[in-house]
């Protein structure tokens, strides 16, 4: 079974609301929404493919970004290792450059069923942070 290292990044706008991409049907997951990231290559920084891959993927530079958890899942078919970071500053405007939807989500919004299992961590994480 394959086990995947990804940097995945929550990215928070100045309005409070998070970046979210819709996986497309031919991927693992597909149809379901998620936090924007890839996988680390072989001897690369998770913080350099973090940048990397949300510059490829969404077209935004990251300016900042702090680790907020690493989350292990097993699907069964594959296992993984997300390293997510929040990312506070960024340049740029968000655009889908691998054909995938892309939209701004305030955190209360977040639905856990819209997102694989292995996010329902995060956005359960964003939301606690994110109460008054």
């Amino acid at each position: 079974m394959s086990n995947i290292h990804v940097a995945v990044a929550v990215i928070i706008s100045s309005e409070q609301e998070v970046l979210v991409s819709l996986r497309q049907a031919h991927q693992h997951q597909g149809g379901l929404w998620e936090f924007p990231g890839g996988k680390v290559e072989q001897g690369e920084a998770v913080y350099d493919a973090l940048l990397r891959e949300i510059n490829e993927e969404v077209g935004l530079l990251i300016t900042a970004a702090q680790p907020l958890i690493e989350i292990e899942h097993d699907y069964g078919d594959k296992s993984v290792l997300l390293d997510v970071w929040t990312v506070t500053s960024f340049e740029g405007i968000a655009e889908g450059r691998e054909g995938q939807k892309l939209r701004w989500t305030a955190i209360g919004e977040l639905n856990e069923n819209d997102f694989p299992s292995a996010n329902i961590e995060i956005i359960k994480m964003l939301k606690t942070k994110s109460k008054p």
